[in-house]
């Protein structure tokens, strides 16, 4: 069910008594710190995956990147793959990481929404807390990493927390390196876009 080795699942059932709901969570914990390990380390191999939606009026390409090409050619590895790019189709992120939001971006967003929240006539003392509620809601809305995966039909099992669980499974770093994203008439008239910043 968590898609971690058989072993692991012993222990996390052994550890809290039984309890698979606390497994879980202990398996989600141990892959986190299985994750933060292996993060350093370079992921040069990988496949490039694609997905085009039903009529063709969106596509996605996505780099995902793995240490090994034995990973790259393994078949769940692929299957996250396209999920990831299905994912991207669907929700179009504008960024691959909280990390990767340029400061212009983010200082655009942190203006709008402290004019919006003194506009609504708020204290300013709670000024502050809005916003940065107001800026998690945005990562979540524009960064991959941050988004609800779609195929977790809970609802909670974040983009970031799928490819944490597969770095455990595998045993070596996995990350999205970029996408693009293609929609039919989006952006006629206005010059090619590279950066996402733009």
């Amino acid at each position: 069910m968590s898609g971690a080795p058989m072993m692991e699942c012993k222990r996390a059932l052994e550890e809290t008594g039984g309890d698979v709901e606390q497994a879980f969570t202990v398996l989600r914990r141990r892959g986190q710190a299985t994750a933060a390990k292996k993060a350093g380390r370079l992921a040069t191999e990988g496949v490039v995956g694609s997905y085009v939606h039903a009529g063709g009026k969106i596509g996605v390409l996505v780099e995902v990147n793995c240490e090994t090409d034995f990973v790259a050619r393994n078949h769940e590895f692929q299957e996250l793959v396209h999920d990831l790019a299905m994912q991207i189709c669907a929700t179009d992120p504008r960024f691959v990481r909280k990390e990767d939001v340029t400061p212009g971006v983010l200082a655009k967003e942190r203006e709008v929404l402290e004019a919006e929240a003194a506009g609504a006539g708020k204290p300013l003392a709670v000024v502050g807390r809005i916003v940065e509620g107001r800026l998690s809601k945005f990562f979540e809305e524009n960064c991959l990493y941050e988004q609800h995966f779609i195929k977790d039909t809970a609802g909670n099992l974040t983009v970031g927390e799928l490819i944490t669980s597969k770095i455990a499974k595998f045993g070596e770093n996995i990350s999205v390196r970029r996408f693009s994203r293609f929609k039919v008439g989006e952006g006629l008239g206005e010059p090619a876009k590279t950066d996402p910043s733009d």
